[in-house]
């Protein structure tokens, strides 16, 4: 990698401004703000809209129409 082009990462604490919950997570955002985390260390706070948190529609887990593996496929495929 060529040195001196790439934006400095760093961990920042990211909190949801409708209800307060924080997470920590790694980003090149900036902040002005500073907040000390559950480790004891202070970290940029970055506040954002919605999060996990907040969102309307997230369940926390993805959901698979088809959990059939390859094989599973292969073999009603060919009436195996």
């Amino acid at each position: 990698m060529k040195q001196g082009i790439h934006p400095d990462y760093h961990k920042v604490v990211y909190m949801d401004t409708n209800s307060g919950f924080k997470f920590l997570s790694g980003s090149t955002q900036k902040s002005n703000e500073t907040t000390e985390w559950e480790d004891g260390n202070t970290y940029p706070l970055i506040k954002i809209e919605i999060s996990s948190d907040t969102h309307p529609f997230y369940t926390g887990r993805q959901k698979f129409a088809d959990r059939d593996g390859r094989a599973e496929r292969f073999k009603k495929k060919y009436n195996m």
